[in-house]
Order: C-alpha cells, then structure tokens, then sequence
C-alpha cells in the first residue's frame, strides 16, 4: 500500500497556485481572481464558473490545452488530484518494467465515464504520450469532450471517445474481441441517490466557509460548485456498486488488460470490494491512498495476470 499526503511527485500541481501566471495562460481567469482572507490572490472555490476558469487556466499552463470549455451542467473536476491517479497509474507500469515508466502511444488506457470535460485522457496523453480511449453513456458530454479534442488538435489516433449503448455495462462493448489495454481508470459516481449527492455538496460548501445556500437556491438545490449530471453523481448502489459490477465484468476480460483500477472515495466500500476480488480470482491487488489537504481518496488496482506474464506484455 502507498499512503501520500502530499502529491506526486511528478504532479505539476505542487503547492500554491501562482496565479499571475495562470492568469497570463487564460485572461478569462482574471475576472474571478480576488484576495482572500489572508490577503493572497484566490478565487471563489464555491463559485461554478470560477472553478471552470481556474480548470482552463490550469489546462493551459500546465498541459497546453488553450481551448477547454465545457457546458455548465457538467462535472468540473479539480484537476491536481486528477493528475495524482494518472501517475500512480504510470508507476504501477513501471514496477513490471525494471523501474521505468513505459511512454508513448503503444500503452493504451480506457478511462470509463470520460464526461465532457476529458480530464484524464488529456493529462495521460499529455504526461505520457499513451493512447486513451474515453467511454461513457453520455452521448452529450461525449460531444463536449470532442469538441476539446477537435479544438486543440488532437487526433483519435492519440484520443478516442466511444458512446457506451449499454447503460448498465462497464467494458461491456468498450473493449473490442482482440482488443488490449495496459490500463482502465475510473473516476465513479459516488452516490446512490441525488439527495444524498446534495448532502455531500452543503458539506463541500461548508468547508469552504460558505452558508448552505445561496438566494434562490433552497436546502434541497444547493448549487454544486464542480457541477455534474445525474449519471455523473449517482448510479444504483452508488460508488460501491458500481465498482462491485466493473470487478465482475473485468472477470471476463481478464487477459485483455493488465491492470484494472477505480478510485475509492469511501473507506467503508472497501470490504466489500476486496471480498469481491478475492471471489473473482485475482492474481494481485493494491490498495494507493492519496491524501490531499482534507480530503482522501484511494486507487484500487486488479489484476489477474502474474508478475511474469505482465513483464512479457511489456516486453521485459
């Protein structure tokens, strides 16, 4: 097990944000940027379209993404913990490769649920050059992601998105007969229920120290400052249910991929979930907390290949 409370180090996003430099990277930010308590320049982090702008801003500085826009209804995640998973990832590979971290377009990972704002496929192409291909459900947040791609000149031969027709599946038709993958990454819905989304928003509210409403925004509509669509939030079961089915169908891909991943973002899933992976015969498992300021998460990884076979997938 890994246990970080600071981010990786290969993370671009270490300590504060300097946003000077953000500001020249994305102009539009500076309509957002005020000095906080402490008389530092910051932004609203309770406010949607300052944390957009900030998520551009950063996109641009660091990624050199000039062009990121995506529609207000959708999920806007912070991006430097974003980065954390992709280069955990990017060390599980290295692990089976004598300690180097295999680039470029012959590693190929499948981000399930990509949602419109692309964030992980751009920042695995950008940090490492891999071949991404981005699923989801959502035929609308797919056009939002294509439009990022379209704009900053990204080919599908670096990018590629496909709709998910199957609501209810996971790799299901998203990985093809013959297909490959040395990764899949996924960021799940957490809740099992809108209402119980709402409650996780007063709380993140809260921390910022804000009140739990706004005007015209009653207790139950409290306005999520990362945004998200239903599908995006919620699915049945919530998040450990939605990782107990992408663990019985990674079952029947099990020589497709070499390592299996979702994060965690409940500690109490995890039970649940390691009793499922032992029922499914997994070869390994590993378990990479990430902590950033307050908030933890975790990387859970499967995979049913032993360290042999996936030394020779990588050609060591």
């Amino acid at each position: 097990m890994t246990d970080t409370a600071r981010f990786h180090p290969r993370n671009r996003h270490q300590g504060r944000y300097d946003f000077d430099l953000l500001q020249a990277a994305h102009p539009p930010l500076q309509a957002f940027v005020r000095a906080n308590d402490y008389g530092d320049a910051s932004i609203d982090f309770a406010d949607p379209q300052a944390v957009r702008a900030l998520n551009a801003a950063l996109l641009a500085q660091h990624y050199g993404i000039h062009d990121w826009q995506i529609p207000p209804q959708y999920l806007c995640p912070p991006i430097p913990s974003r980065g954390d998973y992709v280069h955990h990832l990017a060390d599980l590979l290295a692990a089976d490769n004598k300690g180097n971290i295999p680039r470029g377009s012959a590693v190929r990972l499948l981000d399930i649920g990509t949602g419109a704002n692309c964030i992980y496929p751009l920042i695995a192409q950008r940090e490492y050059g891999w071949q991404v291909v981005g699923s989801d459900i959502d035929a609308g947040a797919l056009a939002s992601a294509q439009a990022i791609l379209d704009a900053n000149g990204i080919s599908a031969a670096q990018i590629e998105l496909r709709l998910q027709s199957e609501r209810n599946a996971i790799f299901k038709g998203m990985v093809k007969s013959g297909e490959r993958f040395h990764l899949t990454l996924c960021n799940p819905p957490f809740h099992a229920s809108m209402a119980e989304a709402q409650a996780g928003t007063r709380r993140k509210v809260s921390n910022l120290g804000k009140p739990a409403s706004r005007k015209g925004a009653g207790l139950g509509k409290v306005p999520l400052n990362f945004g998200g669509q239903s599908n995006e939030l919620v699915c049945p079961g919530g998040e450990e249910g939605f990782i107990l089915r992408m663990i019985e169908e990674s079952a029947r891909i099990p020589q497709q991929c070499l390592w299996f991943s979702s994060l965690v973002s409940k500690a109490a899933t995890l039970p649940a979930l390691s009793r499922a992976l032992q029922r499914v015969g997994v070869v390994q498992s590993q378990l990479i907390k990430m902590k950033h300021g307050q908030k933890e998460s975790r990387v859970l990884t499967w995979t049913f290949l032993g360290a042999l076979q996936r030394s020779a997938w990588l050609g060591v």
